[in-house]
């Protein structure tokens, strides 16, 4: 008897182990399961105080910044949007792919009409094979001047990243207020074509930090404590400024930008321009203290007006002498680090050189589309019937404006793009964006004053599905040379090099990284120099490549990729959705 219990009760044990095995199996199983995220965003004005102020501003469920999202890789979001505001609005998830889902990708009047004050839209996207940091922002006129927050891809699950997981994660919305209401700044500089006020603050997660008025105690606190690693998402979401961004005595190891993993570098030093992202692990070998985290701007336009202030967070140790919920006497003032000079490109550029991917990658080497784009701004003359005086507040009575290939582009307002191309609606755009400038001249030295000018249009340029592009991003003298932060909607692209002065085929080919050039969703386009993007053409649609610095896209600095659908359905944009909005 006893040896058939001894049989039967291992019997019974196994079929336990076996059973308990399955169950965690079945449960490894539903984990690794893509996941669908449903998420309500109310657009609405909420009250807002910074620097002493109270203003209503436009956010989303009342918070400034708005909710971060996240997510794993493969994941599907679900977003409905409910206008509960006074303007028109839309959201953009920039970075998104949006794999044959144009429909979501949300600029104004390229992919879909306004959400109207009343109206919602719900918009729904899977992420195909991105992993890092990305964020979302409204694309409606300078709404995201407050309306923006972190979009956060974690890998899959049972998944990690490819460099030691940190211990804490952070994100760091690096943001531009006004002591205004920002729909107003940009409504006075269209009427009088002058050049946007320049912000009063810039931000940390919505907040000004110790060198501000009114906004000490409200300061931002990032927890350390001594021989962690963390990982910082730095995130700029400034309207109009590049950034320079660095943290007190400690170093800072860039592991991804815009949602793309990097060969590991270290440096005391971020550049990001608006739109883009850095992630970064910094450990905690200091001496318990508080540090600063700053940012201030790089500006490399010349005789222009900007924000010179700083913004600043603090980095704090848990075992600090003294906390900011210190009984026993003032708290420890915080050590604050050197920041380059706001003109320093050199800089600038050292850091935006320093990228590679970690590894190999396939980089198009045969070109079907070799595309060489001018960018930059430009000055309309006053209209004859314009009262000079008010309406044209430009440089010596003229109005600011900007283009590619001198082309100010111009949004329709009746109907998208993007409407207009699948169902072949004519009158909206016209295919004849200009492959090339339709003039060389000396795009760095002194332009010719009948150059300044460009001509008003809505032109995209044509790309067959599968196409492998090449596009050459010239800054021009026009005006002023300035860094712009190009972003293109819909791709990932690789920089193969950046340099400065007119880009010379015959030479600056050969600077081309071929082997390991990092991948990219906003490139930032030396001030006076030139970068060289390569993308394949992969995704149909209608897909917007804009300046960054919001005042540029609202002058005109725009162009549209219209990228035809290939071969079956898995090679077509997806049918609109039936809520998208109507014009």
């Amino acid at each position: 008897m006893e040896a058939l219990d001894s049989i039967f009760g291992n019997k019974i044990r196994c079929s336990l182990l076996l059973g308990l095995c399955l169950l965690f199996a079945s449960s490894a199983m539903s984990l690794a399961e893509p996941k669908t995220h449903q998420h309500d965003f109310v657009i609405q004005a909420t009250p807002v105080k910074r620097l002493c102020k109270i203003q209503n501003s436009i956010t989303v469920n009342g918070q400034f910044p708005g909710p971060t999202l996240e997510v794993n890789n493969g994941d599907t979001l679900v977003v409905k949007v409910t206008n509960k505001a006074r303007y028109n609005v839309t959201i953009h998830w920039h970075g998104i792919r949006q794999m044959r889902t144009g429909w979501a990708d949300g600029p104004e009047f390229v992919t879909q009409c306004p959400i109207r004050p009343g109206g919602s839209y719900t918009y729904r996207f899977t992420i195909q094979g991105q992993e890092g940091t990305l964020w979302w922002h409204a694309h409606s006129s300078w709404l995201r001047a407050t309306v923006y927050g972190a979009l956060i891809i974690h890998p899959k699950q049972g998944d990690s990243y490819p460099f030691t997981k940190p211990k804490r994660e952070t994100a760091l919305l690096l943001g531009e207020w006004w002591n205004a209401n920002p729909i107003n700044v940009l409504r006075q500089s269209t009427r009088t074509g002058g050049a946007p006020n320049v912000s009063d603050a810039y931000t940390i997660n919505g907040q000004p930090g110790d060198l501000y008025n009114c906004s000490s105690q409200d300061t931002i606190i990032v927890p350390i404590d001594s021989g962690e690693t963390n990982l910082l998402r730095v995130i700029n979401a400034a309207l109009n400024q590049p950034l320079f961004f660095t943290v007190a005595n400690h170093k800072l190891t860039v592991v991804s930008a815009d949602a793309s993993y990097t060969k590991p570098f270290t440096t005391t030093v971020l550049m990001l321009g608006p739109g883009q992202t850095t992630d970064v692990l910094i450990t905690g070998d200091q001496p318990p203290a508080r540090y600063y985290l700053a940012a201030r701007a790089y500006f490399s336009a010349q005789n222009a007006a900007f924000d010179n202030t700083t913004t600043t967070a603090i980095l704090e140790y848990k075992s600090a002498p003294c906390s900011p919920n210190c009984t026993n006497g003032p708290t420890v003032k915080p050590i604050m680090p050197p920041l380059p000079a706001f003109n320093d490109t050199a800089t600038a550029s050292a850091f935006t050189t320093s990228f590679r991917s970690p590894r190999k990658v396939e980089v198009p080497t045969e070109i079907d589309e070799n595309l060489f784009f001018t960018i930059g701004l430009g000055l309309n003359n006053c209209p004859k019937h314009f009262n000079k005086t008010r309406r044209c507040q430009g440089p010596n009575g003229t109005r600011f404006t900007a283009s590619m290939n001198n082309v100010s582009f111009v949004l329709p307002n009746n109907i998208s793009i993007l409407q207009a191309y699948q169902q072949n609606i004519p009158g909206v755009f016209t295919a004849d964006f200009p492959a090339n400038p339709p003039l060389k001249f000396d795009y760095t030295g002194n332009v010719s004053r009948s150059l300044w000018q460009p001509l008003s249009g809505t032109r995209g340029y044509k790309l067959k599905y599968g196409s492998r592009v090449q596009v050459v991003l010239q800054d021009t003298s026009i005006v002023t040379p300035e860094n712009h932060p190009i972003h293109l909607h819909g791709y990932d692209f690789y920089i193969l090099a950046e340099g400065f002065g007119n880009f010379n085929a015959q030479t600056d080919t050969k600077k081309f990284n071929l082997v390991d050039p990092p991948m990219r969703n906003t490139v930032a386009v030396p001030a006076n120099g030139w970068a060289v993007i390569r993308f394949v053409a992969d995704n149909p649609g209608a897909w917007i490549m804009h300046c960054h610095l919001d005042v540029h896209i609202n002058w005109g600095l725009a162009m549209v990729f219209l990228v035809d659908n290939g071969v079956g359905t898995l090679q077509s944009i997806e049918a609109p959705p039936a809520d998208l909005p109507l014009c």
